[in-house]
């Protein structure tokens, strides 16, 4: 988890394109999205899908900077939108298993 949480936390991406990712995050429906975006039938956990939104990110990002014509802004913001909603995912999962432990420290 903290690989992709620390690559998320160094992500410089225009304030726009940011902006509109996390906007389109409230309307994210995992089931559909992801399978388009991944390409894949069955979907991955959220861990191994941020790792592979990543990747792809990365390529929209260097093609973005590198002004190639066959950059897609909205490919690109889907991406982003997936991975920030993976994110949340992630770091929803993590706060209740933490939780839990705490219970269960607490029930002994």
């Amino acid at each position: 988890m903290n690989d992709v949480m620390s690559l998320l936390e160094t992500l410089h991406r225009p304030r726009l394109l940011m902006e509109a990712a996390r906007h389109g995050a409230a309307l994210y429906r995992r089931e559909t999205q992801l399978r388009r975006i991944l390409g894949e039938t069955a979907l991955p956990g959220p861990r191994q899908a941020a790792m592979q939104l990543v990747c792809l990110e990365q390529g929209h990002e260097e093609a973005r900077m590198a002004g190639l014509a066959a950059y897609s802004p909205a490919r690109h913001l889907d991406v982003l939108i997936a991975l920030i909603s993976e994110a949340r995912t992630i770091l929803a999962e993590t706060h209740d298993r933490e939780s839990e432990d705490g219970a269960t420290l607490r029930a002994v």
